[in-house]
């Protein structure tokens, strides 16, 4: 007869496999650590090179016409950004999944992106709608809660941490709501501190 150890590590194993089937476990910290890193670029970039000044955007005319000159250059930073983000999220994840032996794309993986994408849509016409309207200082703000949200929903799919990410995000886009001028620097904050210790938590947690 087994001994009671052994039937503790059959349901171990088995609860393993179960939460293998419905949770996408591929997400790496590196790539939380990436991103962060990314986006404390970009908010760089947007401060110094771009010449970007919060308390303008707070005080701006809400007025089509009056858009900022920077604002194409903005939005290719902000895009970049993006682009980089997912594209190193989905080669570690990638690489990942390979040394696990598991496909990367599958149902956990599909039910995750599709979780996620809803809001991260409608958040992206949102903000595409404001700046169409010359309503710069809620982009932050609506960038934040947005993807809040998007984290919120689908951290059911994978580990649970993201959904702490998510709430962290919310709070901190509706501070950028309020406190306006600052929406970068809590943009910052949240896109790129929170990015790098919630990476550096998961990592020492799950893959040291």
């Amino acid at each position: 007869m087994k001994t009671e150890q052994e039937y503790i590590r059959d349901l171990t194993e088995i609860r393993s496999m179960m939460e293998r089937s419905t949770k996408f476990l591929s997400l790496t910290g590196w790539s939380g650590i990436m991103a962060g890193i990314y986006a404390l670029i970009g908010a760089y970039i947007a401060f110094q090179l771009l010449d970007f000044n919060g308390h303008d955007v707070a005080l701006y005319n809400r007025n089509i016409q009056q858009l900022p000159a920077n604002g194409p250059e903005l939005v290719i930073l902000a895009l970049t950004i993006l682009l980089l983000a997912v594209g190193t999220a989905v080669f570690l994840s990638y690489r990942k999944s390979r040394q696990r032996g598991e496909q990367l794309w599958n149902a956990a993986a599909r039910r995750m992106v599709i979780n996620m994408a809803i809001p991260l849509f409608a958040g992206g016409c949102f903000i595409l709608i404001l700046f169409s309207k010359g309503i710069l200082d809620l982009i932050a703000p609506s960038m934040l809660i947005f993807y809040g949200l998007a984290l919120l929903n689908a951290g059911k799919f994978t580990f649970g941490e993201m959904r702490d990410l998510g709430i962290i995000q919310i709070i901190l886009g509706l501070a950028a709501a309020y406190f306006t001028m600052y929406g970068l620097v809590f943009w910052a904050v949240g896109f790129g501190l929170m990015h790098i210790g919630y990476g550096i938590y998961m990592h020492v947690k799950y893959e040291k």
